[in-house]
């Protein structure tokens, strides 16, 4: 089947018919189903008022989150509007009344009618709307695939309409343009045509589906023009224009009374139903943290893939996400998260939704601090750092300062920049500059930067500042030289003010010249480019002179400046300056501009111009707001130069010191300072900012507590009815949620007998309790009860009308609802309850209560407990965190449970934030023994209840109650055992601050012996009365107390004898250490007895007391004389430290001393054994120490080693026994050193079997080595033998078999650690280290049976002519080797010229008689059997009579290569020359050498190398009967 293509021009044109086919007929048919829908709605809404019209209709009543309910309506045809109770049957004259509220009713029902009606036509419509969607694409897929193409010039199926909008919200602008082919659109404002690259973030056009769009994002005023749309195609032109007017509004509602909500900005359609709670309270950040905002919220329809829109602002400004601000809405929460904090995120941020009925906002604010400075005292970073006045080597960097409450003022700042892609940070300015502006210079044209503050004071250096956004260093005043010109009214050429010019070379001079910015450190000069500047790169040259001189100097002198702007700061102070300006390119240079006019730093009163910083804030005044927080308003400065906002400090009335209540600039002049502690005293401050830094504080305002504004409270509600006699009911009621500010000091009660409409006041007077009895009622009737409270403010809103109370006698048996129910102590997973007994108590008294809990908006209960309890508390354990719950009381007595009681208002499982326990404790100064609760919050009206086991404690003689502040004591006068309980404290006017503390046996009397420490005080010793042994033998006796005071007393007492300081005794003492101590100088055996030392300090006072007798005292005088004896040899040469030593890390044992009080002729002697022993460096007794290195420690080291010290004033030895105990100290510090070198075991296989072997530093018998097989111990055997060399252990397996397969280890100890080597000898490992076994086994085998030249040969043999040489040497070999002499490897034959004879099988001869020149030659032996040879050389010169003797011209030994199997069978065993030329066996080794214990062969555990070979002229040498493996370097 051929397939057809369209050309692109006739694919777009089918797609335009598609698209306008689908307008029409989706138009058509809607209109369709608008006509049915009308139909049906008029149907509908007839049928719904005649069903609704009928008797017995039941209406829905849909509330959320609660149980759908049905009520009963009847129709006009029934009398009254609704059925009369039996209790309210009226009379005639009461018919009026009963009309009223019929009226009111049927207004209710009405509204339900309506509610009803519109939810069904909303489902209606919904229906209908898929139904017509579905037609549509039917209808849509039987159509006809294309359409003749249609010529058509442009025509607007949609035009423009006009709009009038605010400031700052966003317009768009629609457009449907239909033609053929599809036109071009162009938008115009005011006929200007509108190109969105020229004003980035401003408009934004869009095209799709012949439907075009202008976006106009956050309008201004200046944004108010007539726009266009020109659509173009090849047969016309259409237009269509609309209005667009924007307002500037007055502003929305106040946040906390500051203006500070965001205005609306865009309406959004949406059929979303949106509802906000959880909402994000004020937060509190610390900088380089992260902070998230979350409301939770609840969305209907919640579609996953629909979201509600929402827009997060800070301080009035749209974010949008970034690296350092992110978003999401969705799960039900809408979250703002700011990763990481910097003051610059601190502000008021607020959440908009975009909903059904219009928006949904919360706002609130979020405070960042600083973080921990680097340096004590360093202020805080600047922040909000913003680029201004971009050029090509030139910007202006501005920020706002830190606020300074406590921190030493701050003395300038140092601007850093930084190239984007480089992590290097240069600082711009060398010194410090002063004002919040720098002008950093010196960048490279097209280049971009970020810029970061630090702020400096005489502390330090403070954090830098969050970098700014990134900048290109480039030139605004290039871009306005660019001009666009039009061509044909169609084309657009882009073009250079300089290719306009002409042939320009040198450019004309600038103009305007001024200083644009004066600061006491820099003034900022600009100037206007020149208009006449040429194609050449242009820069510029400044010069400078002082007004009136005409001597112009140049300041730039080493810079080339592109930009017209430039910081000069080399000005001095009082001097008034000039500048001119010339412009310079590679053609030359222009005329100097005018002068600018004279300009000087500071005016003639040395002040900055222009004046600083701006003048304090005026009338500053803190008024109560909430618990946590205070209204804080001020008079703006009078001079507001620049103002960037103020700083709000706030300070504790009492304390010293301030803290800041915001650490960004605020810009209103009335702040709310969160964050404040409920109950303190608070005075507040204000600072203006400016660029100039911070003006003066403003005066103190007056002194505010934190607590909630006063207002009357709020309603009462619950109102109960616990009793009824028949003429009287006793109610009660929960006092209100909110008391105002002030304590609820009054209740009122009105009454209302149902068939009334009128409240009829029950008491005049005031009812402070929340239980009241209202007589006078009539029984059998009903009636109705609400409840004011009042407080210092006024009396609030009433109560909800009780519902309708029967006054009728109680004759029931049970008892009645107990009330009042509270709660106190809620903790995460725990709670107390506590209740009021019932007022009726039924046939007999209450015997107990059972307690019912139930999950918020469950009506499961669950009775907690199984037992009735007789108490009126109860703690519930076993709680969910952040979990709500319901509680109800049941009261119980002989008859059974009664009702129960009222539901407890909802509770969760959650402690109020800072929650303290109560403390018990004792009181340092009286010793009173108390219990301290400090609250996390109170109120100006909170008062402590205190209670033992849940009874409150009234005017009691065994306890008193103070309170200071926020912490109350509960201090006992006499505590005993009647004071045992549990005691707990509640804190009225708080949101539930309360705590217990049970008080027992052990805890009584812990602090009962505290308490009378305190009160019959001691002096505290750390440490009693001890003595030390002094240098010269001096004793000190001394105690030390934990405290002492300047007017301290003391004595020394000696068996029973008062010391007095005096000849032979210093008495003193020290307060700051508490020390107070006796020295006895001459302590002799008349010392013995005992020391006392007592202490009187104030009114403590203490005794100490030392028994030194017996073996004790001669301990101590022993000591004595010993520093005496010691002091005297001081006064010589002596050795401050004995004879000690050491094992360096190459294990050498090092002897090693300290000596003193030396002098250069000071001799110094080793002895061993009382044997002088002569270091090979001699010792240096001026260095302080000396050493003997003892290397290769072994047990022929034992002996007594001596240092003798001596000079003209005297000797003093040192002696050092190292055997016993001492040498085994020496071995286990070495094989310390060496175990820890060990390395891995090594398999070396050997003739004799297989070697296991361990490489280490060191080495030695004496070590505490052990082998072990399969975790057995190997003992040293024929079979196993065990050995070492110095630095190295081994282990032989001899004619290993497979017994000895397994797992071999080598374990040295060192006394404290075990250093285990292992080597797995089994597998593959095995199998290969036994394979070579065999072959060195053979190879030796063969090697020492194989034939071989014993000796007797020389390597040259020299011999005149007509002599006779006889070459004689001894052979061996078993079996007998065959013996073959050669020449010029020829055999030799024996003839009588030439003779060769082998006797005995051991000596072989060659005797060659009357030699002759011819005979000269290389003559060899080849000795061979079957298990190898031996081929030697011989050089044999023959010189004639006359001649002189030939140098010898030595020949090289060959040496066959030993063969382990038998050879061939032949005849001759020497190859002939003919069959063999040239040397033919291989040479052996004699062995393979040991390899280094690092690198073992990869893949067999036997090391192997390659066969050394020896020179020619060396003969090979009988190996010896036992191989020995070389030792390997040291490590």
């Amino acid at each position: 089947m051929a397939s057809k293509v369209a050309s692109w021009y006739k694919k777009d044109h089918v797609r335009e018919v598609k698209t306008d086919f689908a307008y029409h007929h989706t138009k058509h048919v809607v209109k369709q189903q608008a006509a049915r829908k009308s139909k049906c709605v008029c149907r509908l809404y007839t049928q719904a008022t005649e069903t609704m019209a009928e008797p017995g209709y039941i209406v829905p009543l849909f509330h959320p989150r609660k149980t759908i309910c049905v009520c009963e309506v009847h129709g006009p045809a029934v009398e009254t509007a609704y059925a009369i109770p039996f209790y309210r049957e009226r009379h005639a004259e009461e018919t009026e009344e009963y009309q009223r509220v019929s009226t009111n009713v049927e207004k209710e029902l009405a509204v339900i009618q309506e509610e009803v009606r519109r939810m069904r036509i909303a489902t209606k419509v919904q229906v209908e709307t898929l139904a017509v969607q579905k037609e549509v694409r039917e209808m849509m897929t039987r159509r006809v695939d294309y359409l003749d193409e249609i010529p058509r010039m442009p025509d607007f199926l949609l035009a423009l309409r006009p709009h009038t909008v605010w400031e700052k919200t966003p317009i768009k602008l629609f457009c449907t343009v239909q033609g053929n082919p599809r036109p071009l659109v162009q938008w115009y404002k005011a006929g200007v045509p509108i190109y969105p690259p020229n004003t980035p973030g401003k408009y934004k056009i869009e095209s799709k589906y012949g439907v075009h769009c202008l976006v106009i994002s956050r309008s201004a005023v200046s944004d108010t023009a007539e726009y266009s749309a020109v659509a173009i195609n090849q047969y016309g032109t259409a237009t269509s224009k609309a209005t667009v007017i924007v307002k500037r509004g007055a502003g929305a509602g106040d946040y906390y009374h500051l203006g500070l909500v965001p205005h609306l900005t865009e309406i959004h359609a949406s059929k979303l139903e949106v509802g906000l709670f959880d909402r994000f309270p004020v937060t509190f950040g610390v900088e380089g943290e992260s902070a998230t905002l979350v409301c939770s919220m609840v969305v209907v329809p919640d579609l996953p893939n629909l979201p509600p829109i929402a827009q997060w602002y800070r301080d009035d400004k749209l974010l949008t996400p970034s690296k350092l601000v992110e978003m999401s809405v969705g799960g039900g929460k809408a979250r703002l998260t700011l990763p990481h904090l910097a003051k610059d995120d601190e502000g008021l941020y607020t959440l908009r939704i975009f909903t059904k009925d219009g928006t949904s906002d919360h706002s609130a604010y979020l405070f960042v601090s600083d973080a921990a400075p680097t340096t004590a005292g360093a202020p805080g970073a600047p922040m909000s750092v913003k680029v201004y006045d971009v050029g090509s080597d030139y910007v202006l960097v501005a920020w706002k300062p830190p606020n300074t409450v406590n921190e030493a003022p701050i003395t300038g700042y140092f601007v850093d920049r930084c190239e984007a892609g480089s992590d290097t940070w240069v600082q711009c300015n060398d010194a410090p500059v002063k004002v919040c502006k720098y002008p950093a210079h010196g960048l490279h044209v097209g280049r971009t930067y970020y810029f970061r503050v630090r702020a400096v004071n005489k502390a330090g250096i403070s954090r830098p500042s969050r970098k700014s956004d990134k900048v290109i260093a480039l030139d605004d005043a290039e871009r306005l030289r660019l001009e666009v010109i039009k061509i044909k009214g169609k084309y657009e050429v882009v073009i250079k003010d300089d290719e306009l010019e002409g042939h320009v070379t040198i450019p004309g001079e600038p103009t305007d010249v001024h200083v644009s910015e004066i600061f006491k450190s820099y003034v900022v000069l600009s100037w206007t480019p020149p208009s006449r500047r040429g194609r050449a790169p242009l820069w510029y040259i400044i010069e400078k002179c002082l007004a009136g001189t005409g001597a112009w100097r140049r300041i730039n002198t080493a810079v080339k400046l592109h930009s017209p702007r430039y910081p000069v700061f080399d000005l001095q102070d009082g001097q008034k300056y000039q500048f001119r300006v010339y412009s310079v390119n590679a053609n030359g240079s222009s005329e100097a501009s005018a002068p600018s006019e004279p300009v000087q730093k500071v005016d003639e009163d040395g002040l900055e111009l222009p004046v600083g910083v701006p003048s304090a804030p005026t009338h500053v005044v803190a008024t109560r707001n909430t618990k946590t927080s205070v209204f804080v308003q001020w008079e703006a400065s009078k001079e507001q130069k620049s103002l960037m906002g103020y700083y709000i400090d706030a300070r504790v009335v009492g304390a010293k010191e301030w803290f800041a209540c915001n650490n960004k600039p605020f810009k209103h002049t009335r702040f709310v300072a969160h964050g404040l502690i409920q109950g303190e005293t608070y005075v507040f401050r204000v600072q203006a900012v400016n660029v100039f830094g911070l003006s003066e504080e403003s005066q103190e305002s007056s002194p505010v507590s934190v607590q909630p504004a006063l207002a009357i409270p709020s309603a009462p509600y619950g109102i109960t009815m616990l009793s009824s006699d028949g003429s009287s009911i006793t109610l009660a009621w929960k006092s209100p949620k909110h008391s105002g500010g002030s304590r609820i000091n009054a209740y009122y009660i009105d009454q209302r007998d149902v068939n009334d409409t009128v409240w009829t006041e029950v008491n005049l007077a005031a009812v402070t309790e929340r239980v009241c009895t209202v007589d006078n009622l009539t029984e059998g009737n009903y009636y109705e009860f609400r409840v004011q409270a009042g407080n210092l403010v006024g009396v609030g809103l009433p109560s909800d009308p009780s519902p309708p109370l029967k006054c009728e006698a109680w004759t029931m048996e049970e008892p009645g609802p107990a009330y009042d129910l509270r709660f106190s102590e809620v903790r995460s997973h725990s709670l107390v309850i506590l209740w009021k007994a019932p007022v009726y108590t039924g046939a007999s008294s209450v015997t107990g209560y059972f307690v019912d809990m139930a999950k918020k908006g469950s009506s499961e209960f669950v009775t907690l407990n199984q037992e009735t309890v007789n108490r009126r508390y109860l703690q519930v354990t076993g709680l969910e965190e952040g979990e709500t719950y319901v509680f109800r009381v049941r009261a119980v007595n002989a008859k059974g449970v009664g009702k129960p009681s009222e539901l407890s208002d909802p509770v969760c499982a959650r402690p109020l934030p800072g929650t303290k326990e109560i403390v018990a404790g004792v009181d340092e100064e009286t010793g009173d023994i108390f219990l301290s609760l400090e609250a996390c919050e109170v109120s100006e009206m909170s008062e402590f209840v205190w209670s033992k086991n849940y009874k409150t404690i009234g005017d009691c003689p065994r306890v008193s109650v103070s309170t200071k502040g926020r912490t109350s004591r509960l201090t006992f006068t006499n505590p005993d055992k009647d004071d045992l309980g549990r005691y707990s404290v509640f804190v009225t006017d708080t949101d539930g601050v309360s705590s217990s503390y049970t008080l027992t046996e052990d805890t009584l009397n812990t602090m009962l012996e505290l308490s009378y420490a305190i009160r019959h005080p001691v002096v505290p010793l750390k440490h009693g009365l001890n003595y030390e042994v002094l240098e010269k033998g001096h004793v000190r006796f001394w105690v030390q107390a934990e405290k002492l005071s300047s007017s301290v007393s003391y004595r020394f007492i000696f068996n029973d004898k008062e010391v007095k300081s005096g000849e032979g005794y210093k008495i003193s003492h020290d307060v700051a250490t508490g020390i107070i101590q006796m020295t006895v100088d001459n302590f002799t055996r008349a010392s013995e007895g005992t020391y006392t030392v007592q202490i009187h300090d104030g009114k403590a006072k203490t005794q100490s007391s030392l028994v030194l007798v017996g073996d004790v005292f001669k301990a101590a005088l022993k000591e004595a004389e010993f520093q005496r004896r010691e002091h005297i040899r001081k006064q010589g040469p002596h050795f401050s430290e004995y004879l000690d030593f050491t094992v360096t890390e190459d294990c050498t044992v090092l002897l090693t001393c300290k000596v003193a009080n030396v002098k250069k002729e000071t001799t110094f002697q080793w002895y061993k054994d009382d044997e002088e022993i002569v270091p090979e460096t001699p010792p240096n007794v001026m260095s302080g120490a000396c050493g003997l290195p003892v290397p290769l420690f072994s047990r022929k080291d034992q002996g007594v080693y001596k240092a003798v010290l001596s000079d003209n004033r005297g000797k003093d030895t040192s002696a050092f026994d190292i055997s016993g105990k001492v040498f085994d100290d020496i071995i286990n510090a070495l094989a310390r050193v060496a175990g820890a070198s060990a390395s891995d075991l090594v398999l070396q296989c050997t003739p004799e079997g297989i070697r296991l072997q361990c490489y280490m530093k060191y080495y030695t018998e004496e070590m505490k080595t052990i082998w072990k097989h399969k975790e057995s111990k190997i003992a040293s055997s024929e079979r196993m033998r065990i050995g070492g060399a110095a630095e190295m252990a081994w282990m032989q397996i001899c004619d290993p078999t497979d017994r000895e397969k397994g797992l071999y280890s080598i374990e040295i100890s060192d006394g404290v650690k075990t250093h285990v080597r292992s080597f797995d000898l089994s597998g593959q490992a095995y199998t290969e280290a036994y394979a070579e076994y065999l072959r060195l086994k053979a190879a030796a085998f063969a090697e020492k049976n194989r034939g071989r030249v014993l000796g007797g040969l020389p390597d040259v043999a020299t011999i005149m002519e007509d002599k006779s040489l006889s070459l004689t040497c001894t052979v061996g070999g078993e079996p007998t080797p065959e013996v073959t002499w050669l020449k010029n490897e020829q055999e030799v034959e024996s003839n009588e010229h030439t003779r060769v004879t082998f006797d005995g099988g051991k000596f072989s001869s060659l005797v060659i008689n009357q030699v002759t020149p011819d005979d000269s030659g290389k003559y060899s032996i080849n000795v061979r059997n079957k298990y190898g040879g031996e081929f030697v050389e011989i050089t044999v010169s023959v010189y004639r009579h006359g001649e002189q003797i030939p140098e010898p011209k030595l020949g090289q030994a060959k040496m066959a290569t030993p063969v382990v199997t038998p050879a061939p069978p032949s005849k001759t065993t020497t190859p002939t020359p003919s069959k063999s030329p040239g040397p033919k066996s291989p040479t052996p080794g004699p062995k393979s050498p040991t390899p280094a214990p690092k690198s073992p062969a990869p893949k067999s555990p036997t090391p192997k190398s390659p066969t050394p070979t020896p020179p020619r002229g060396i003969k090979s040498p009988t190996p010896p009967r036992f191989m020995k493996s070389p030792t390997p370097p040291r490590k």
